[in-house]
């Protein structure tokens, strides 16, 4: 999937069934360069991944990237902690929201933008069960008036 210059490699689904979403933003991380030709190839997985906040810098934990077949000794371990580029005033607004109002910080995507990887980093609040099941509820509901709407109309 491309736009304008973006091009969305991964994307964490889970996310959005998991979490509310307050706000997003964008940021750039550190990789070796066999990680940076697996992650174009798309062989990445953000479904268990969250980012941390340690000592002022952001990491971003449990995000699977492949060892990169012709990367040989180059290979790093596919599951390693990675540090998030931020500015330290958004460190502090993401330090300030995750300790005083207790959210999290979830990756959302995985997207090239002029060449560069980049990763939409969610801050979002933990939905409970009953939460999911409403929009799961929802979401049934919208799917059956499409499909009685459609019936009515052939």
């Amino acid at each position: 999937m491309k736009k304008g210059g973006i091009k969305v490699l991964a994307t964490n689904r889970k996310a959005r069934h998991d979490y509310f979403i307050e706000d997003t933003i964008e940021t750039g991380i550190v990789l070796k360069g066999t990680e940076v030709k697996s992650i174009r190839l798309g062989k990445l997985n953000l479904k268990d991944s969250y980012a941390s906040i340690d000592k002022g810098e952001v990491y971003l934990n449990n995000m699977h990237i492949s060892p990169y077949e012709q990367g040989n000794i180059y290979n790093v371990d596919p599951v390693r902690k990675r540090k998030l580029l931020l500015h330290k005033r958004e460190i502090r607004k993401l330090s300030q929201e995750v300790s005083l109002k207790g959210l999290t910080l979830v990756p959302l995507s995985v997207y090239l933008k002029d060449g560069k990887v980049k990763i939409e980093l969610a801050i979002a609040r933990g939905k409970k069960l009953y939460d999911k099941r409403e929009d799961i509820a929802k979401k049934d509901a919208e799917r059956r008036m499409r499909q009685h709407a459609s019936e009515k109309y052939m």
